[in-house]
């Protein structure tokens, strides 16, 4: 058991290497933490472990020595690794007053102990009920007008308009939200896919609250499906049912028709399809770039030092998580768009989400990792596994194809 997971948590530390073969790497890879790892190849790694051994042979063979090498990726993983530390709280370099963040102290200050005192009265006893009134207060007028605005024949869009950026706003409000946003040059239109990168379920109504955008997603049940079904009567936004969600012919066919529609508002995507915790952009999902349209890339950089904005949905519920964001001092992000971008001569989907999510990253100043944000909850698929013991075989396989004695 302790040996698969070994080998398990290896093959997501050592696949980078088999991936750099054929897609250059940022630098960012080459250091991990705790740990400094130098991009170099299963073969060049394994012969200078063999070559610090009492055995130097020149020739590629078997040796017993040799899960030595796999033995140590695997706890080096352990220990550090780039990818599970993306779906956990980022660390502070200092305390910010919120208890949530100072778990592992072991001493504070008098003074300092004071302080988070007065601090912890002000956020809950004065701050985070008037959040909880004006963020009711937002959802409450947006189902409402909503409602009423999907019963008017005429002139609706101009109302929806205005009722969902006023709605919007009074969330943000509700968040003590401080937004910064720049290159407003390059805000979505009309007939194109805003992409972004996903930290938190509040990037909707960070981006919706400068302007109107079509939401995609899954119907679901309770006050989340109460707002949907409100929205979606007066303004055109995509909702699946589940099992619809899996049938990509479906959702492309659907996003189409909607990017066809210069009158309908820019559909807002998140191709991660899960919350990173704003460390890293990790592999956008190719559905989204295979329309053919043009797409607006949005980078979003949150603060961590006032409210930590990431939401660990294996961990907290949504209600929790709101509670959280409350009494938090604020929320504090910046948000860029970038110029639009459009699928290039020869370019597949794949490519052109690779470039698309490189930009998200530099300009956000973001880590660019090319792995799956579904190994969140997901295990390594078997492919990583199978290629890591490709790439030993051939060190132990000669030209002929039968191993070297």
């Amino acid at each position: 058991m302790y040996i698969s997971h070994l080998w398990e948590r290896q093959c997501l530390c050592c696949c980078v290497n088999s991936v750099s073969l054929s897609i250059p790497l940022p630098h960012s890879l080459s250091v991990s933490g705790i740990i400094a790892k130098e991009l170099s190849s299963l073969e060049q790694e394994i012969q200078e472990l063999r070559a610090s051994g009492t055995t130097l042979s020149s020739e590629p063979e078997f040796e017993m020595a040799d899960i030595m090498y796999f033995c140590r990726r695997g706890v080096e993983s352990i220990v550090d690794d780039e990818v599970t530390k993306r779906f956990s709280a980022q660390e502070l370099e200092s305390w910010n007053l919120l208890t949530r963040s100072n778990f592992n102290a072991r001493h504070i200050s008098l003074r300092l102990s004071v302080l988070w005192g007065l601090g912890l009265f002000i956020r809950y006893s004065f701050l985070l009920p008037l959040r909880v009134t004006l963020a009711a207060s937002g959802i409450g007028l947006l189902v409402v007008l909503t409602t009423i605005v999907g019963f008017i024949p005429s002139g609706w869009t101009y109302l929806s308009e205005k009722i969902h950026l006023m709605s919007y706003r009074i969330c943000v409000r509700s968040l003590t939200a401080i937004i910064t946003y720049h290159n407003s040059e390059n805000k979505p239109k009309n007939g194109g896919i805003c992409v972004a990168n996903h930290t938190t379920p509040i990037d909707v109504i960070i981006l919706a609250n400068d302007g109107c955008y079509s939401m995609v997603g899954q119907i679901h049940g309770g006050l989340i499906g109460v707002v949907q079904r409100a929205m979606v009567k007066s303004s055109p936004h995509i909702w699946f049912e589940r099992s619809e969600v899996k049938d990509r012919h479906l959702v492309a066919e659907r996003l189409s028709n909607h990017v066809a529609d210069k009158t309908k508002h820019p559909i807002l995507i998140f191709p991660e399809g899960t919350c990173i915790n704003n460390t890293s952009v990790m592999m956008f999902k190719k559905g989204s770039f295979e329309i053919g349209c043009t797409v607006y890339p949005v980078a979003i950089k949150y603060d961590p030092r006032f409210g930590d904005a990431f939401w660990n949905s294996s961990k907290f519920g949504m209600v929790n998580y709101l509670l959280r964001m409350m009494s938090s001092w604020a929320i504090v992000c910046s948000v860029w768009y970038l110029p639009p971008m459009s699928r290039e001569e020869g370019e597949d989907a794949v490519q052109f989400a690779n470039r698309v999510k490189a930009a998200i990253a530099t300009q956000g100043g973001l880590v660019d990792l090319l792995w799956d944000g579904g190994l969140k909850r997901g295990k390594v698929k078997n492919t990583f596994k199978e290629e890591q013991q490709k790439l030993y075989s051939k060190s132990s396989i000669n030209a002929t194809g039968w191993p070297l004695k």
